[in-house]
């Protein structure tokens, strides 16, 4: 694959897969990487907004993740999924500029008088729900993301973001706790 550019495969070759991408990056191929990064751009990208307030913070972090997994691709252990490994490193960048732009503090849930609503009706319930999302502590807000909305297993997320599982299930538990509280407006228009 070239720069943003088409395959070098021939189109009767079959896809490789992304522990074959990763062991050809660390062999020297010099497109296996990209097409590594083409292939979960778009959801590592949500996870990154997800996990940080700002698009433009959650583009400098991806950025920050997928150079430390360029570099560090010989450290990857094959105990997990390739795309394990790059979650974990993308949630561990977001945390980190999380970290070193402390002038955004996290809003609590308890701050806010009432439900997440515009009073117009017109807004989508994917906003009101990210924006509940936002408010979360941002360790909940990883729990959650990664188990709920990426699908992972309380196992590997546990993995991924180096805590234990019971850990992840508390973090979980709180955080659908405020969330279900911050979305109960969603209840009371339904009946």
């Amino acid at each position: 694959m070239g720069i943003f550019g088409g395959t070098h495969r021939r189109p009767e070759q079959q896809p490789r897969t992304d522990a074959e991408l990763l062991a050809a990056h660390i062999a020297g191929d010099r497109y296996a990487f990209e097409e590594l990064f083409h292939r979960h751009h778009r959801q590592l990208y949500r996870l990154a907004q997800l996990t940080s307030r700002d698009p433009d913070d959650a583009a400098d972090a991806l950025q920050d993740a997928l150079l430390a997994a360029h570099r560090t691709a010989r450290t990857f252990r094959h105990d997990s999924a390739v795309s394990s490994w790059l979650y974990r490193i993308v949630v561990n960048a977001c945390l980190d500029r999380l970290r070193r732009n402390r002038s955004r503090a996290c809003e609590e849930l308890d701050d806010q008088a009432g439900p997440v609503v515009d009073p117009t009706g017109r807004v989508d319930t994917a906003i009101v729900v990210e924006r509940a999302l936002m408010r979360l502590p941002l360790e909940q807000r990883a729990a959650v993301v990664a188990v709920d909305m990426q699908g992972y297993s309380i196992a590997e997320t546990a993995r991924m973001l180096g805590v234990a599982e019971g850990t992840v299930k508390s973090r979980c538990s709180r955080a659908r706790t405020k969330l279900a509280a911050s979305l109960n407006c969603f209840t009371a228009t339904a009946e």
